[in-house]
This record gives C-alpha cells, sequence and structure tokens, in this order.
C-alpha cells in the first residue's frame, strides 16, 4: 500500500472546505489550484505574467517540501480569466518549463474566487528515478 502525505498551508479554508495544498502517494504529488492575488504584505500583484510568475514560485516551494522539484512536473492546468492575455502567462511558464516541458492546459474562466485574481494553476507531478 501507497503511503499518502498530505501538506497544507495552515489556512482555515483547508478544513472548511476539505482539502489541501498537496497531496503525495507514492511517486506522485497533486497539487492544488494556487493563485497569488497579493504578495507576503498583503499588496496586490499587478499584471497576469506577474501573478503567473509568482504562483510558480509557490508551486515549486510545495514541490521541494515534497521531495521534488519543477523538473518532475509531468501537467499544468492553468485556468485565466481574460484568455487574450494568455501569452503573459505562457510566457512566465516558458521561463520554468521551457526545459522540461509537461503537458499544459490553458483555459477560459468566467472568474475566480477574487476579482483580482487572474490566474490559478494546479500542477502534478511524478518522482522519477533519476
Amino acid at each position: 500500500m501507497k503511503t499518502r502525505k498530505n501538506f497544507t498551508t495552515g489556512s482555515p479554508w483547508e478544513d472548511i472546505i476539505g482539502y489541501c495544498r498537496a497531496v503525495k502517494i507514492g511517486d506522485t504529488i497533486e497539487i492544488a489550484g494556487t493563485t497569488a492575488a497579493k504578495d507576503e504584505k498583503g499588496n496586490a500583484i499587478e499584471g497576469l505574467y506577474n501573478q503567473t510568475k509568482a504562483i510558480l514560485d509557490k508551486l515549486s516551494a510545495v514541490l521541494n517540501d515534497a521531495g521534488a522539484s519543477v523538473q518532475d512536473v509531468v501537467r499544468t492546468r492553468m485556468f485565466l480569466t481574460d484568455i487574450s492575455q494568455w501569452e503573459e502567462a505562457a510566457k512566465a511558464h516558458g521561463e520554468v518549463f521551457k526545459d522540461v516541458k509537461p503537458v499544459t492546459t490553458i483555459v477560459e474562466v468566467s472568474k475566480l474566487i477574487d476579482p483580482e485574481i487572474l490566474i490559478e494553476i494546479e500542477v502534478t507531478a511524478i518522482l522519477s528515478d533519476k
């Protein structure tokens, strides 16, 4: 039987909604939709490119906590509130994943949980036998 490990952030929403930031079972790591509307000081992060970069930094930290890296990512899913700006998200994504090349989905959604949030990203990683 494969061991399950949950990675939490301590957010009260985790218990209210019944979720955690990431789940690792065996060699597979699934990371929940991640956003970056505000920086660590509570200021709004302006622009889709900057939000995407901030999210990818958060995701990298979660992967590291789970014993992985962006090199282990096999799938990303990007949910944008304005698909006409997709190239801004794609540019930031490409800076991180240009050599990894995970399968990627980019879709437009009508809105996310906060109007300042322009993008949400989910990630799947599988640890390889390096």
